[in-house]
């Protein structure tokens, strides 16, 4: 059955709060001292300090930021060779100083406020936020960073069976992002969310999840990425059978999905429902590649098949389709215990995987974001690093 679709080393901490912690309570000698033993962070908003002048009158006086230390990293050694991305949010842009200056690419609404503010106003946001797409591509090229997932809500509700709209309108700026993409030879990719179900017995989440990965795929095409753009979905729930559900998807996905949707998606196994070998047959079978995902494997492992072997053959997919095979990871958070505790991604990563091909891309799920690059780069030598971007973890 068709589907009706949609129409359309020694360096500085500084937190992105700082301008909170270093407020008036900091003595000006006290950190005249620290000043003298570390590096000034310069990123950061200037602070001002209120000071009374003789003439009774208030007059505000710049104050540089209280500096903090960043610890040295354990060093390591690797023989990865490949590019480490992060996912949507720069974190250290999107805290920039005043608000106003922010960049990231998520800007959203409710469906009232597009009731009330027409499709105009909701279609300037997602301009806006791919306006913000290029300036992250830059600072990532800046950083040595060349691999990123672009943010699902790039442009809202775009996707939605009555709200939902053509991309068209932003072709242009949406091929910019292309170009300076093919300038620095960064990839980018997309994750559609966990409502993506092509499992589901009810057929209009099935059509919901289509027009889903449709928005992603619009968004991409004009992009202008080659195959190395997937869209990346989960197996989703098992709905009481799994094997019932995977035939669901895999009917889908043979029958329902346009070409250059399905010549996109790409298969991942997840910590709950669908094991790496749960998807593997499949994914050999109607030639989608398969993400293998070291965090969920920890937690949901294949029985009886080593991720060695599992890699390989998800690999092999990979390369028979043209496409260059890419890989997530994250670790646990600190005293996680128990699956849905360890479910969430921890802050940084402290390692590399083992096993880790040498020539492929990996996906760093850490809550830090660009942080989290950036410390493997620090500990493996991968790449120069800029002092001035470093931060602390969030919870330091």
């Amino acid at each position: 059955m068709m589907y009706s679709l949609r129409p359309r080393r020694n360096e500085i901490h500084v937190s992105p709060d700082s301008e909170k912690n270093s407020d008036d309570n900091v003595g000006l000698a006290k950190s005249a001292r620290r000043r003298k033993s570390t590096k000034r962070n310069i990123t950061d908003s200037q602070l001002m300090r209120e000071d009374v002048s003789t003439g009774g009158q208030r007059k505000k006086r710049a104050l540089s930021p209280a500096p903090l230390d960043i610890h040295d990293v354990e060093k390591k050694n690797t023989t990865f060779g490949g590019r480490l991305g992060y996912a949507c949010l720069n974190t250290l842009l999107r805290n920039e100083k005043p608000a106003t200056e922010a960049t990231f690419c998520s800007r959203t609404c409710r469906i009232d406020t597009i009731k009330k503010k027409g499709a105009d106003w909701v279609k300037d946001l997602g301009r806006k936020n791919v306006e913000d797409l290029l300036k992250i591509i830059e600072w990532n090229e800046r950083n040595y960073i060349r691999f990123m997932r672009i943010s699902s809500g790039m442009f809202p509700f775009a996707s939605h069976e009555t709200y939902g709209y053509s991309l068209a309108y932003c072709a242009p700026l949406l091929a910019e992002v292309g170009a300076l993409a093919k300038k620095y030879g960064h990839r980018l990719t997309v994750h559609p969310g966990q409502y993506t179900q092509l499992g589901s017995p009810r057929e209009a989440v099935v059509r919901s999840s289509i027009r889903e990965l449709e928005y992603h795929c619009e968004m991409l095409d004009l992009i202008g990425v080659g195959p190395d753009g997937v869209m990346v979905i989960h197996g989703g729930g098992v709905y009481g059978d799994k094997e019932a559900t995977l035939a669901r998807v895999k009917e889908t996905i043979r029958v329902d999905l346009p070409k250059n949707v399905r010549d996109r998606l790409v298969l991942e196994n997840d910590e709950l429902c669908y094991t790496a070998a749960d998807l593997l047959p499949l994914c050999k079978d109607l030639e989608v590649p398969l993400v293998f995902d070291y965090h969920h494997n920890m937690l949901n492992p294949s029985p009886g098949v080593p991720p060695a072997q599992i890699m390989e053959e998800a690999n092999e997919i990979f390369r028979k389709r043209g496409i260059k095979p890419k890989q997530h990871y994250s670790e646990p958070r600190d005293g996680a215990v128990g699956i849905m505790e360890k479910r969430a991604h921890s802050d940084r990563c402290y390692s590399l995987p083992e096993g880790l091909p040498e020539d492929m891309d990996l996906m760093i799920e850490a809550k830090d974001k660009e942080q989290a690059v950036l410390q493997l780069h620090r500990m493996y030598n991968l790449h120069p690093v800029n002092h001035e971007y470093l931060r602390p973890p969030r919870d330091k």
